[in-house]
């Protein structure tokens, strides 16, 4: 795998809406915040607890106490002065906060949510929905504007709710199978157990689930719960780790990628190769236990020395911090990774030439790839066997009809609008 690497924008501010920012940021004497077009400094008014631009970066959001949300304008030509708004249910305390538009924000109390637009001219806020409800912890993916809240006392309770364009719409709730019920019940399942991606196109809850250390289970696994738009939550894949320990989750390229911190490795799963278990799909890692490529970082600063060599960068660091779909901060270094496959290693890794082109076949920048399986089964040196050959250009063939139906569908569309607008001229 690689790594790739983009300098962060640091001083606590995360310009990306892509991924959550750190809960508990340090405060220095002042903050200096990076906009798209400029640069501004906050006076130190006391904890930044959660700070966040809206979506195109246009206004600033600023939690400092469990009470209330400050707010600051960066777009051209509006007052940039400051203005706060408190949460409207009393004895509440903000858990957070979300963006779901450039000017909409969900404030996230341990007694419920609350749906505001921001009126940046006007300096306020005005509520468009609320919905009372014990929440212990939230998590949000920006892609799909879908917000999961944590609830009941043992946490496995989620209630998703779903936000478009001034509207808030609350789905099905569903229930995370924990591995063991504690009595007394108390809360179970975690934030870091969790997390929100979109795979092919379809949203998915990944649950990472520890054994309790009683159990003859070979190791740990991650179970995705598909959560459609309308209708019930439901388990459908469950992800073999085979294995114990710390883990971290990625999605890059349609494949869960699952980081494994004591081994320093990551394993590779595509939910689209599957093996039927009963009613669910039950999947072990298409490649072998990879590590990500090594990445070393150039020293700049006073302290640097102009000759001073490139340090390498810790991998699989305990001060990591993961963030959906593919992105990985390092703390304590300052930097942000985004995270790639290499495809090129595959043609080695995997001998199944099968299995090789329908893993292929549904990545990015996959041609030059395929192209390398089909001249690596025809040379002399390397030579499939008929069957095997046979059986890579039926999938290739599949794959061109496929794309010749959509086509012709396409074009008879096409047609029948044309024919359409001429009758009517």
């Amino acid at each position: 795998m690689n790594v790739v690497f983009v300098e962060m924008f640091i001083f606590y501010v995360f310009l990306s809406p892509s991924s959550r920012l750190w809960n508990q940021a340090p405060v220095a004497p002042a903050l200096l915040i990076k906009g798209p077009s400029e640069h501004r400094r906050m006076d130190d008014k006391g904890e930044v607890k959660c700070i966040k631009f809206s979506l195109g970066n246009k206004i600033l959001a600023v939690q400092r106490t469990t009470k209330s949300v400050d707010f600051t304008n960066f777009i051209p030509d509006y007052p940039h002065l400051e203005f706060s708004h408190e949460c409207k249910t009393k004895n509440a305390s903000i858990l957070g906060f979300c963006w779901t538009n450039w000017n909409e924000i969900v404030f996230v109390t341990d007694q419920g949510i609350e749906f505001y637009q921001v009126l940046p001219d006007k300096r306020t806020l005005k509520l468009l929905k609320s919905q009372s409800i014990n929440v212990n912890w939230y998590m949000y993916c920006p892609e799909t504007a879908v917000l999961l809240l944590s609830t009941t006392v043992q946490g496995n309770v989620l209630q998703p709710f779903a936000f478009k364009s001034v509207t808030m719409s609350k789905m099905s709730k569903f229930e995370i199978e924990l591995p063991a019920v504690p009595k007394p019940a108390k809360l179970s399942l975690s934030e870091r157990d969790i997390a929100v991606a979109t795979i092919y196109d379809q949203l998915y809850v990944m649950y990472l689930k520890h054994h309790s250390r009683t159990t003859n289970s070979p190791g740990a696994e991650v179970v995705l719960y598909h959560l459609p738009r309308e209708g019930t939550c439901r388990k459908t894949h469950v992800l073999k780790l085979n294995t114990t320990g710390k883990f971290a989750l990625n999605v890059v390229d349609n494949l869960v990628v699952v980081h494994h911190q004591s081994s320093q490795s990551s394993l590779i799963y595509d939910i689209k190769l599957r093996e039927l278990d009963g009613a669910l799909n039950v999947h072990q890692p298409v490649l072998p236990a990879q590590s990500i490529n090594p990445y070393k970082i150039h020293l700049t600063g006073p302290a640097a020395a102009p000759s001073q060599a490139p340090v390498p960068c810790e991998l699989y660091s305990s001060s990591w911090s993961v963030f959906q779909p593919d992105i990985i901060i390092s703390a304590s270094e300052g930097y942000l990774w985004y995270l790639q496959v290499k495809l090129q290693p595959t043609l080695n890794l995997l001998q199944d030439k099968g299995k090789l082109m329908d893993f292929l076949l549904r990545r990015l920048d996959c041609k030059m790839v395929i192209l390398s399986v089909c001249s690596q089964m025809l040379t002399e040196g390397d030579k499939g066997n008929l069957s095997v050959v046979a059986t890579v250009f039926d999938k290739l063939n599949q794959v061109y009809k496929e794309y010749l139906d959509a086509e012709q569908v396409y074009t008879a569309v096409g047609t029948d609008c044309l024919l359409h607008c001429i009758f009517y001229i």
